[in-house]
């Protein structure tokens, strides 16, 4: 638990010492008042397992949380760690005024946390999941659709990658809720892939700002023309992103996707339509960035430099080579 909330201050010292814009100070607190707020009960709910059991093994812990506040309790924080939709307005918010390296940890490892600690607290009360697996798959499952067609009328790079995470760790929820072997194996995989994808898309972001200074998609038109040694890497990074081969998150979504229809034949349209928008905002960042007239106020030619490729290629590697021994994940 000290360990869980220590990991916070790294990101909240980006924000507040390196953050682009005045606006720094108010993300910080929402950062901060959304992930202490919500880990108040998973402590409270800690001590009254210690006090039942003596112990705060997870072992000896296993199917003792029987009442449906103490299971609550227990996996509110993850939740919005993750995030899930509803208690996902903080992430934009902190992507967007975060530096780039605090929006990579931020979207590479913090939002994991809360997808490991869902998968032990699963292993911990399997029945309390059962019970309210329908709640939490059905907010997941709409939010994602909402969040995906939210990602198609953003005008800030930042924002849409941002919001595009919100969708992703959607699909991540119900694959661990489905309480399959399969959606839970799919949703490890999905972590992985988008923490690679998504730090990669920020990092390719980010080089676009130090050129442009802006992160606006109504500026940063016509890129193909003003730094076509990126088109390759933003090509690459958006069709990872809508999980298209040879991409660790094709066998990610696929598991889940067999886990959800598992649980509900009917969950299978929704899916559908998620994954139309999903590779619908792909597209949309991809073909607003670097197709068009690109903005006359930039220099006339850019190239990337060797450091921006090597980071590059390093999250772009594996994120495409680990599915050829899949089995290093699961």
């Amino acid at each position: 638990m000290f360990f869980f909330e220590s990991s916070l201050m790294p990101t909240m010292i980006l924000i507040f010492g390196w953050g682009y814009q005045p606006e720094r100070l108010n993300s910080g607190f929402y950062l901060l008042f959304y992930t202490l707020v919500a880990s108040l009960p998973l402590i409270m709910s800690i001590l009254m397992l210690y006090k039942m059991n003596g112990s705060c093994s997870l072992l000896i812990m296993k199917n003792e949380s029987k009442t449906i506040f103490l299971f609550l309790g227990l996996i509110l924080a993850f939740l919005v760690k993750l995030p899930m939709f509803m208690f996902h307005f903080w992430l934009p918010k902190a992507h967007v005024e975060a530096p780039i390296s605090g929006s990579m940890i931020l979207a590479a490892i913090l939002l994991k946390l809360g997808g490991y600690g869902m998968l032990r607290i699963i292993n911990m009360c399997p029945h309390m999941f059962n019970q309210t697996n329908f709640i939490l798959m059905s907010i997941s499952l709409y939010g994602g659709i909402m969040v995906s067609a939210l990602c198609l009328i953003q005008s800030d790079m930042k924002s849409l990658i941002a919001y595009s995470s919100v969708s992703h760790m959607s699909l991540v929820i119900m694959g661990m809720v489905s309480l399959s072997n399969w959606g839970c194996m799919g949703s490890m995989i999905l972590m992985i892939g988008h923490g690679l994808c998504s730090s990669g898309l920020f990092c390719l972001a980010n080089i676009i700002y130090e050129r442009t200074k802006s992160r606006s998609l109504f500026i940063n038109k016509g890129l193909l023309s003003f730094m076509p040694s990126m088109t390759l890497m933003w090509f690459l990074f958006c069709s990872s992103n809508m999980a298209s081969p040879p991409s660790i998150n094709l066998a990610g979504e696929i598991m889940i996707f067999n886990s959800i229809m598992s649980w509900s034949y009917y969950s299978m349209f929704f899916l559908m339509f998620m994954s139309f928008l999903s590779a619908s905002y792909s597209f949309y960042l991809f073909a607003y960035t670097q197709h068009g007239n690109f903005y006359s106020g930039m220099f006339s030619f850019s190239s990337g430099k060797a450091n921006e490729y090597l980071l590059l290629m390093l999250h772009w590697l594996p994120l495409n080579f680990l599915i050829m021994k899949i089995d290093m994940i699961i």
